[in-house]
């Protein structure tokens, strides 16, 4: 045998190990990997209800999550029931020692024990559709808002989808804003009427407040169309943001204004000059003001808060 052919013998018996030892470690770290991942129990939700059969656990089959003939429900046909949101339970559901404690499930809630992070991917598995992408990095995505913080998937009619209780659910975390809807002038909210939802989008906007519209005016004329314009004359904060002079979450002035009239129309605009001062030699304000800015103040002349499409309105009187 030459010294040429021993080589190339060597080089083949190196490249065959080296090709065996690739095709083994993959192997070998599949049978690991199938030793880890962890199993679902053998009988499913009928193994869960030996232990959980109170009526807040079983008053899912009053919801849409536990509808048999629905393909996509976790209960549907060849669905994994509970397992589908409370991870795999089969070592949950097996035997354990004496005085040991039983591997923890998926549970949902800020104090339930489970990563946020790992809460939510179970629902958006399914509602990632429904949430959108602009979720992720949101305003409560950001503050590790779980889903079930607001959402609660074992009753019937779950609080937050309605607007007769959305409200109670969304001002258990925005106090100041609930504070705000008890004031003398507000929004419906307590009525039912309307809900936070109606301007606000929870699951996340592109917008800032996680406003509905791209700005605060347009999602005021969802509701308020006939102050929208295009005006004539314009009233140049009411055309730029209805927060200027309005408290949208409510306020002790009529109209929901942020301050009453006059204060509110002097914070902009000066008195220095107006016909209804009397003013001394100099052109300054003197004495009391006039009896025209009692009652509804400077709206008694400028009625057209909003704008004014009249030719003589330019003062916004008409």
């Amino acid at each position: 045998m030459t010294r040429t052919t021993g080589r190339a013998r060597l080089l083949g018996l190196c490249a065959l190990t080296m090709a065996l030892g690739a095709i083994a470690v993959p192997a070998q770290s599949m049978a690991q990997e199938a030793e880890e991942e962890p199993e679902y129990s053998k009988e499913g939700a009928d193994t869960c209800f030996k232990c959980h059969d109170d009526q807040v656990v079983l008053s899912i089959f009053r919801t849409k999550h536990a509808v048999p003939s629905d393909p996509s429900s976790p209960f549907g046909h060849g669905q994994l029931q509970c397992e589908a949101c409370h991870g795999p339970g089969g070592d949950h559901t097996g035997r354990v020692r004496r005085g040991q404690e039983r591997p923890p499930m998926v549970r949902f809630g800020s104090d339930s024990g489970t990563p946020i992070a790992e809460q939510n991917s179970y629902c958006l598995d399914c509602h990632q559709p429904n949430v959108g992408v602009a979720w992720h990095g949101s305003g409560h995505d950001s503050n590790d808002v779980a889903c079930a913080d607001c959402h609660d998937s074992h009753v019937e009619r779950d609080p937050v989808l309605h607007a007769s209780t959305q409200t109670a659910v969304c001002t258990d975390c925005h106090q100041q804003q609930r504070t705000q809807s008890m004031k003398a002038f507000a929004h419906p909210l307590r009525q039912g009427k309307m809900s936070c939802g109606s301007c606000h989008n929870p699951h996340g906007e592109t917008t800032d407040r996680l406003l509905a519209r791209s700005t605060v005016n347009q999602t005021c004329y969802d509701c308020h169309a006939e102050l929208r314009g295009p005006y004539l004359w314009e009233h140049a904060p009411a055309a730029d943001d209805c927060a200027t002079c309005h408290e949208p979450h409510g306020s002790n002035q009529p109209g929901m204004l942020a301050q009453r009239a006059p204060l509110l129309c002097q914070s902009c605009h000066s008195v220095a000059g107006h016909p209804s001062l009397p003013q001394d030699e100099r052109g300054l304000p003197s004495g009391a003001p006039s009896q025209f800015l009692l009652g509804r103040s400077c709206l008694n002349c400028h009625s057209q808060v909003h704008g004014s499409n009249h030719p003589s309105g330019t003062k916004l009187m008409r």
